[in-house]
């Protein structure tokens, strides 16, 4: 399906992600609607012209004039929707995601949806640490990295959708994994960051951090301020691939302790020759 003007676009919750979808197909000129828990999210939508319609009930009117439908939803809350409205789905659809995990998901929605209604997942690599439609804003796609997700049973030309939509968001790269490389590579790169972030903030209550702090504190625990209910459900949904990232992570940092411990300057600076080396791939990226 190519993404002409005429193709008009669900989205299914209308949170940050949701919102930032929103706000970046109105501005191409595209028909925008939603379907959201919240009338206040609606309204400020429409109000802020992210918007051409929504309802906070499952629109059967909504759903079927969708050529496109984003779902920005829990993983579990995803499933869910598809077993209960998916069959409103009309035939032609395309529908896509910005779920944080695959494996636990993909297969089984697109094993739930009717014939002539495909799947092809994806994610937005990008994020605030805020939540809510209130705080959407599309620049977040600018600098960051999109991921299409597809299995066997997707059709190479909702593949080219999917990565088309990528382009039309703004995103900076488009790459293409399927969904267990996918859940091995997001248990390292986004998962675990937030693991090691919310464990420094927990390792010290010292009231007066905040007085003493530097932008290296700052930098590092941004991501802290963490949706507890979300994060919680895609670390235990990966729970495999990421509990293998924290075992070699714990085994590197145990060999850091190891080499502060004994005075072991030389594998220490070798440890850091390696994390600077790396680091400047991104900068070269970026």
């Amino acid at each position: 399906m190519k993404i002409d003007k005429d193709k008009k676009f669900l989205i299914v919750g209308l949170g940050l992600l949701g919102g930032c979808y929103a706000m970046a197909l109105k501005k191409k000129g595209f028909y925008v609607t939603a379907i959201t828990k919240e009338q206040a999210d609606i309204d400020y939508a429409l109000a802020e012209k992210l918007i051409d319609n929504g309802s906070t009930e499952v629109s059967e009117a909504l759903i079927k004039e969708a050529d496109i439908i984003v779902f920005a939803l829990y993983p579990h809350t995803f499933v869910e929707w598809i077993k209960n409205y998916g069959n409103l789905i009309a035939e032609g659809t395309v529908i896509t995601d910005v779920t944080g995990v695959k494996g636990c998901i993909v297969y089984e929605i697109q094993s739930l949806l009717k014939p002539g209604v495909e799947f092809i997942s994806a994610h937005p690599m990008a994020g605030r640490e805020v939540s809510g439609v209130k705080n959407a804003d599309d620049s977040i796609f600018k600098d960051a990295n999109y991921i299409v997700v597809p299995t066997d049973k997707n059709t190479f030309g909702a593949i080219e959708t999917c990565k088309e939509l990528g382009e039309i968001l703004g995103f900076a790269r488009i790459s293409v994994l399927n969904p267990e490389k996918h859940d091995e590579m997001i248990a390292f790169l986004s998962q675990l960051t937030h693991c090691i972030a919310v464990s420094l903030m927990c390792a010290n209550d010292n009231p007066g951090l905040v007085l003493y702090t530097g932008d290296s504190f700052r930098d590092l625990t941004r991501i802290a301020r963490i949706n507890d209910e979300m994060w919680s459900e895609l670390f235990l949904s990966n729970r495999d691939a990421l509990l293998k990232e924290m075992e070699k992570y714990k085994r590197t940092f145990d060999k850091l302790y190891e080499c502060v411990k004994n005075n072991d300057k030389e594998e220490m600076r070798s440890m850091m020759r390696i994390s600077t080396e790396r680091r400047n791939e991104f900068n070269k990226k970026a």
